[in-house]
């Protein structure tokens, strides 16, 4: 009997022969179902992550409120709590781990086939699911976006999709679930594009795109829909400002390379603790807890404290004292390993760093007519920018988010520069993807630049123009080669000695006395030391033998070695990966 999916399976072979479809028009078909999926999966875990809240803690106006209406001995406990069930349900995904398999599904994109594990990524997104209900600081779109990613993983091999279109489906899933969690197709489009693929060619960012876009038209067709930012109308800004936003980026540049090592340092804290994983959860929750009693602001992903900052203006001091309560408080979340994303924790920070600088720069240029909310939603984006190493998908996404042509100068100029100035502090990218590509980059920039001269061995069939007969033959005996090297007492290349000219001489008794000098022939040409990976392959494809001499130059030939067929070849394949 056969199975649903292989009639599935027939019936879309029968339509596609029968409407003439053509492979393009089938992707982007596709396409939409994943932005239809990708939406519905990321509304799931907003309804489970709600449902959770009123049962657990309340009705309430987002975490930051939940948290003021609770007694402080709740605000310990709740985090705390939260995080040793969220450690426990992380032991269960490690537990269910499959070998060769990852649950991120940038690696299942980037370095797999686009089969992300079922078992282990909902494991994971309910450890997320205990961690962000819980009060955790931490993002909610990671989990969000993967959950959109495995339900179209599971559709491809559903329909057994061969590795490379199920990858791109997985993509276009992840754009849908981005687009979902924060109402920007574009931005959401351009963030697995730019980050996850690395590449903006038309034939993968067009499904992604139609993913992205129908994921948003699914959004807000649901009920209850609504931006996750309120943005106010964004102030003109004249010409002088924007050096005032390039100022900001510079600054938003340090901050997100010191947040990342931030990140990274309270990783290998947390890791060093000889504690079981549900132990180190709860310790990370409870830290969040104790902060949280003066401070309940630390609680959750920060959208109220976003949205307060942009329509209300805070005294410089609290703005100050929530900045450092949140920073430590997201330090020990996803130090400790929970699960989720730091992408909103970085528009947080982004939104904080740039209001503290508005407020400094409205005192100090009292003539300025930015608002310090303009500085803040500028930030937003150049944090963010720095912290992904992906400024055009930040811009975008701002861009999106508050539809205002006006913020466009102000918002590139300081996300530009915190890029550069992130990348200059080798701040490196919260995604270990952006990271690996990055080195593969530098890699292939530097194979590029390659001469001879870096490629080159040391020739070990060398001989002097006086070798007898019996010398060369030891040589050829001991090395599989076919020529021997002959250079002078200088060092100089004088050409080969062929082994069939060798062969030749010792059968012939008349040669039996002649030396390396007589047999030297100049049938191969020796190449420069300065000549490129592509010179020199041209010369080995003029030349059969597995090897060639390297030289110092034509006008003061130095024999320095030999360069091999095989490892011209490797280089080359590791250039074009």
């Amino acid at each position: 009997m056969k199975s649903p999916a292989t009639w599935l399976l027939a019936a879309r072979t029968a339509l596609r022969r029968m409407f003439r479809i053509a492979e393009w028009q089938l992707t982007l078909l596709w396409a939409i179902v994943a932005g239809v999926l990708g939406a519905l999966a990321t509304e799931l875990f907003r309804l489970a992550l709600r449902l959770v809240d009123a049962g657990l803690l309340g009705e309430g106006n987002g975490m930051v409120a939940l948290a003021r209406s609770l007694p402080p001995w709740a605000r310990i406990v709740t985090p705390a709590c939260g995080g040793l069930i969220a450690g426990g349900l992380l032991l269960l995904a490690q537990r269910a781990t499959v070998q060769k398999a990852t649950s991120d599904y940038m690696e299942a994109i980037v370095l797999g086939d686009g089969r992300i594990p079922v078992a282990q990524t909902l494991a994971r997104s309910a450890s997320s699911l205990a961690s962000v209900a819980s009060g955790g600081s931490i993002g909610r779109e990671g989990s969000m976006v993967q959950l959109a990613a495995l339900c179209t993983s599971l559709l491809g091999r559903a329909f057994k999709f061969p590795g490379e279109r199920l990858r791109l489906l997985v993509g276009c899933g992840a754009a849908a679930g981005l687009t979902a969690a924060y109402n920007a197709p574009i931005a959401g489009a351009f963030f697995v594009a730019e980050i996850v693929l690395g590449s903006i060619a038309m034939e993968s960012v067009g499904p992604i795109i139609v993913a992205a876009v129908v994921a948003n038209i699914v959004m807000r067709a649901l009920p209850g829909y609504q931006p996750v930012y309120a943005m106010p109308p964004f102030p003109d800004v004249a010409g002088f400002e924007v050096l005032l936003f390039a100022l900001l980026g510079v600054l938003l540049g340090f901050a997100a390379a010191l947040f990342l090592r931030g990140l990274a340092a309270s990783r290998k804290a947390f890791t060093s603790l000889p504690i079981a994983l549900p132990w180190r959860l709860a310790l990370g929750g409870l830290v969040v807890g104790l902060i949280s009693v003066p401070m309940p602001e630390v609680w959750g992903n920060g959208y109220s404290v976003v949205n307060s900052v942009l329509h209300s203006p805070w005294p410089w001091g609290l703005v100050l004292a929530v900045l450092g309560a949140k920073l430590v408080s997201t330090f020990a979340t996803v130090g400790s390993g929970a699960v989720g994303g730091v992408f909103t924790p970085s528009l947080f920070f982004g939104c904080l760093i740039g209001a503290l600088f508005g407020t400094a720069a409205q005192a100090l240029f009292p003539a300025a007519g930015a608002q310090p909310f303009a500085y803040a939603i500028v930030g937003m984006g150049a944090f963010l920018a720095a912290s992904t190493q992906a400024p055009l998908m930040a811009i975008l996404m701002i861009f999106e988010m508050t539809l205002s042509y006006q913020v466009m100068l102000p918002l590139m100029a300081a996300s530009v520069v915190a890029y550069f100035v992130a990348r200059s502090a080798n701040a490196g990218s919260m995604y270990e993807i952006t990271l690996r590509r990055r080195e593969q980059q530098d890699e292939r920039l530097r194979l590029r630049t390659l001469h001879m001269r870096d490629l080159v061995e040391p020739a070990q069939t060398v001989v002097q123009p006086g070798a007898d007969l019996a010398e060369m033959g030891r040589l050829f005996l001991q090395y599989p080669v076919k020529y021997l090297y002959v250079v002078d007492a200088a060092g100089l290349y004088l050409g080969v000695v062929p082994l069939k000219a060798l062969t030749a001489a010792t059968d012939a008794p008349d040669l039996a006395t002649k030396h390396a000098a007589d047999l030297v022939s100049q049938d191969i040409s020796p190449i420069a030391a300065d000549m490129n990976l592509g010179e020199a392959l041209q010369r080995f494809m003029e030349h059969r033998g597995e090897r060639l001499p390297v030289i110092e130059s034509t006008a003061r030939p130095v024999l320095l070695g030999v360069v091999a067929k095989s490892r011209l070849l490797a280089t080359y394949v590791r250039l074009s990966e």
